[in-house]
């Protein structure tokens, strides 16, 4: 019998068996339309209610994180509002997770399908700190662990943040397999998916997103205790959008209808999988290269439907500069003893630029922080930017140049949050979706469109016409 071949357009022309078998899923019986699918009946599918996801989290210490208001922040943000302005300021603190990011909330329920389901181990594709929490999560059900990360540029140089968390996914027993940027990440773990036969822990799963709502539920009820009223407006990082999705599906099921906003860092003007500019940006995540496109169309991640649908979700989505970032890093950590990493400090430094246009008797919730290492530290950061040429300086944030530059404010009256317009964002997705059906349109999708870009049938429809010209 002949070997299977392994080579690149071979595997990729397997994706559909292979993901099908390792995901546990078939996507294909939610399929609905031209191109549509049944959103909420994929996640119902599971078989996973909100209270079965919170007892499952219980079992391997995955959840109930506590809530920190920074008073010293508040204080700072109001002196720098007008009079009357400046919400008081919290975070969810899901650097108390067994791993040290919400990650785990997603892991957990990845890992505890995969046991139910008889693999023998699990495997996820990240650079991220998803890796770790699937390595912890596999680790506590007794699974094996592959973790696919995106390390290197082709001179083999790597960024300290994306080094640290391989360590941290080697701390927990998994095996880490590093790839260069750009398609040997997808290559190599549906690869892998085949010959192994694990479980495939996706960030885009129902399980993940699943796992997720329970952050939701949690910050509700945790503040409604606290300040006698469910918070104003919450802020998630943005990046593939399941924090988003998540935490903004579990506060509705709190009954919660606070304000939801996301927050990227921006590096416009970078390539995601450009190989000269893998090392010139300072965030693997969390930024506008990857909250722009998977808003626009989130089906371009590893599962046929992803789970993750943001415009579903966003009331806002504002973007900070890297270096606004890092100084609210160590804002964090001198005014409130608090030292986290960067990506729930992203969130954060928007949170500060927002809550100066809050009453101050409101308040505002940055849903998460992770933990922080070696690697994630602002120094090293800097530090290893320079070297790659990044010109590093004191001064506004307004002046940054992605891939250029990394501009720390002076002061904290610097600190902004640049509204990103969710009506282009909305348009593109169904310009995406239109121009990529090969079927005609039916009613069934445009109320799959309307639901996607929280536009009524009527707009999209409109704009259909504009983008075919009446042909559609």
């Amino acid at each position: 019998m002949s070997e299977k071949d392994m080579s690149y357009a071979a595997v990729l022309a397997r994706k559909g068996d292979i993901i099908k078998a390792s995901a546990g899923i078939d996507f294909a019986q939610f399929e609905r339309g031209a191109l549509s699918f049944d959103y909420e009946g994929m996640l119902a599918s599971t078989g996973f209610d909100i209270k079965t996801v919170e007892s499952v989290q219980r079992d391997v210490s995955v959840g109930a994180t506590p809530v920190i208001e920074l008073r010293n922040m508040t204080a700072l943000a109001r002196a720098f509002a007008q009079a009357g302005k400046g919400a008081r300021i919290f975070i969810k603190d899901e650097a108390a997770n067994p791993s040290g990011s919400f990650k785990d909330r997603r892991a957990s329920m990845a890992a505890y399908q995969a046991k139910k389901l008889g693999y023998k181990g699990v495997i996820a594709a990240t650079s991220g700190n998803f890796g770790a929490a699937v390595a912890s999560q596999a680790a506590a059900r007794g699974l094996k662990c592959i973790i696919v990360q995106e390390c290197y540029d082709s001179r083999m140089v790597g960024q300290p943040e994306i080094i640290e968390k391989a360590r941290k996914c080697e701390a927990f027993g998994a095996e880490v397999v590093q790839t260069t940027v750009g398609p040997e990440l997808f290559y190599q773990s549906l690869r892998l998916l085949e010959e192994t036969g694990f479980f495939s822990a996706s960030l885009y799963s129902p399980f993940g997103i699943l796992g997720m709502e329970t952050l939701g539920f949690e910050l509700a009820r945790q503040m409604k205790e606290r300040t006698g009223k469910f918070p104003d407006a919450v802020v998630a990082t943005h990046a593939g959008g399941g924090n988003v999705t998540g935490t903004a599906r579990g506060l509705a099921k709190a009954g919660c209808a606070t304000q939801v906003i996301g927050a990227s860092v921006n590096l416009e003007g970078l390539h995601m999988a450009s190989d000269r500019a893998f090392n010139r940006k300072s965030f693997t995540t969390g930024h506008t290269g990857f909250g722009v496109p998977f808003a626009m169309w989130p089906d371009r991640s590893d599962v046929p439907r992803s789970a993750a649908r943001p415009l579903r979700y966003l009331d806002r989505y504002v973007t900070v500069s890297q270096g606004e970032v890092f100084y609210m890093t160590e804002l964090l950590a001198s005014l409130e003893g608090l030292e986290r990493g960067p990506a729930g400090n992203t969130s954060l430094a928007a949170a500060f630029a927002l809550a100066q246009e809050m009453d101050a008797d409101q308040t505002i919730v940055v849903q998460e922080t992770e933990y922080t290492g070696a690697g994630k530290h602002v120094q090293p950061q800097l530090s290893f930017a320079i070297a790659n040429g990044i010109e590093v300086f004191s001064g506004d944030p307004k002046d940054e140049i992605p891939g250029r530059n990394i501009v720390l404010p002076k002061t904290p009256g610097q600190m902004r949050a640049s509204e990103v317009d969710l009506g282009k964002l909305r348009r593109s997705l169904i310009a995406t979706a239109v121009q990529g059906c090969a079927k005609k349109v039916e009613d069934y999708d445009i109320q799959f469109l309307a639901a996607e870009t929280r536009l009524g049938a009527e707009k999209v429809c409109k704009i259909i016409d504009e983008i075919t010209g009446g042909n559609e």
